[in-house]
């Protein structure tokens, strides 16, 4: 099972950057997308990026022009480069993926939701 862990959330001012990393405990080669999230309190959690295996990307209207997704294959963790960040941008954000079990020698079995804990940004003065 394939567990997903977040870091790099903190405190940042309005126009500032932060790197969000999220770590995978396994392989993420097979993983045909992996997404960020983000909840704040009182909303509804929404999709903020993701990225195929292929690494076609895409990204909510709001964080557009602003947020990169990408990933490494080879250390099996997506990041989220936040630039400009806004007072709204302020949630938790949780990587998410799809994690398919097998392998490509013996066959693929069912996929998986995996789900982070999450990691805290806030863009405040």
């Amino acid at each position: 099972q394939v567990q997903l862990v977040e870091s790099g959330g903190g405190l940042v001012q309005p126009g500032g950057s932060l790197r969000l990393s999220c770590a995978a405990s396994g392989s993420i080669v097979s993983v045909n997308a992996i997404d960020w999230y983000r909840q704040a309190p009182g909303k509804q959690r929404e999709l903020v990026a993701a990225i195929t295996s292929g690494g076609r990307t895409n990204y909510a209207d709001s964080v557009k022009g602003r947020f990169t997704i990408s990933r490494d294959n080879a250390k099996n963790t997506v990041y989220l480069q936040m630039v400009s960040l806004k007072p709204e941008d302020t949630a938790v954000y949780l990587c998410h993926a799809k994690i398919p079990t097998g392998d490509s020698r013996t066959g693929w079995g069912p996929v998986y939701d995996s789900w982070g804990q999450g990691t805290q940004v806030t863009v405040s003065s």
